[in-house]
């Protein structure tokens, strides 16, 4: 049921695809957010990063993305970032790591919201590029991040884990920083497709 997938999704916001003010100045294109309203970039378990400044939407169009999903009968999982990382090291605690991974990898969307808002230790993005990897094939995955592309070596404290992650996109397949949202269509970050939002 709807309710039941969106109760359980847990976002972090009530948002809706049909609320976007497509009047404000941010170049958010509606072509491109109804080819994602659609969700079948989730049935092809292809992926999302939407990147930009505070303020941006980010949140708002995750969780609205989100919110699609499950009215289109995806089963869906919110994290924001540095929550998703205390879960990991809880589990790791009490010995339900491998539970969770396994609920990471076969939700058919899980939405990590703010990446790198927090400084973790590098162990936890081994833990994250795990569930990534877990991911390939099996489902699609969205990301948030304050931060462009170009400055996640400084935001992932461990410089392997980094080169593992980025290392996947090949060269000069992504759009420069520029005012608005923007997408690619040949970035592949653990193959993601991209949405790049930068003020």
């Amino acid at each position: 049921m709807f309710t039941r997938r969106l109760k359980s999704a847990q976002l972090k916001l009530s948002a809706s695809l049909e609320d976007i003010d497509y009047r404000h100045p941010r170049g958010l294109k509606r072509a491109l957010i109804e080819q994602l309203r659609a969700s079948q970039w989730i049935a092809q378990r292809r992926n999302c990063l939407i990147t930009g400044p505070t303020g941006a939407g980010k949140t708002y169009l995750a969780c609205a993305l989100g919110h699609a999903a499950c009215r289109d009968g995806h089963r869906t999982l919110y994290y924001y970032a540095p929550q998703l990382f205390r879960a990991l090291q809880a589990a790791q605690a009490d010995g339900s790591l491998l539970p969770l991974l396994k609920r990471m990898a076969r939700a058919p969307l899980l939405i990590i919201d703010d990446l790198g808002i927090a400084s973790v230790a590098g162990k936890q993005y081994r833990d994250l590029l795990e569930i990534l990897d877990d991911r390939q094939g099996q489902g699609a995955t969205l990301i948030t991040s304050q931060f462009p592309v170009s400055q996640w070596h400084e935001i992932i404290a461990d410089a392997t884990v980094a080169d593992a992650i980025l290392d996947c996109s090949p060269p000069n397949s992504w759009i420069p920083p520029s005012k608005g949202y923007h997408t690619s269509a040949c970035f592949s970050f653990l193959n993601f497709n991209v949405i790049v939002a930068h003020g």
